[in-house]
């Protein structure tokens, strides 16, 4: 009924921490124009910037909360006018709403933070191998 709600927060917070840190790298690094770092390749060029990084984040949690609110919309359970869930306007029904949230909500949450965990393990092994190519390339 509400378990887009949990999604979307962290989607929030993920989105904000993903502004703080892009402009910590654009003060750190001159050349920054359009989300995109222009520097010379060396082996820090070959590494993925964080704040990038964390755009995968809010993306996967972005989708994951418009999944679920779309199954919602489809299946009556949100609509046009207040109060918006159509649990929120059953006091019985609120229960069952937070049931549903701490369950679906939080495990869409993790899932989609696990996701990213494993795609941030695959970067590094990447970006590791690249950085060991360029070691071997300037020998």
């Amino acid at each position: 009924m509400a378990c887009f709600l949990v999604t979307a927060a962290e989607a929030v917070v993920a989105t904000a921490v993903k502004k703080g840190v892009e402009a910590s790298e654009k003060k750190e690094l001159p050349k920054y124009e359009n989300d995109e770092f222009h520097v010379e390749h060396t082996e820090e060029s070959s590494k993925v910037p964080f704040s990038r990084k964390l755009k995968w984040l809010s993306n996967l949690l972005w989708g994951g909360a418009a999944l679920l609110c779309f199954e919602h919309i489809w299946h009556g359970e949100v609509v046009p006018w207040f109060p918006f869930l159509t649990a929120a306007a059953n006091p019985a029904d609120k229960a069952e709403m937070l049931h549903e949230m701490s369950t679906i909500g939080v495990s869409m949450a993790v899932i989609c933070t696990a996701i990213w965990c494993g795609m941030l393990i695959v970067c590094r092994v990447m970006e590791n191998r690249r950085a060991a190519e360029l070691t071997e390339e300037h020998k």
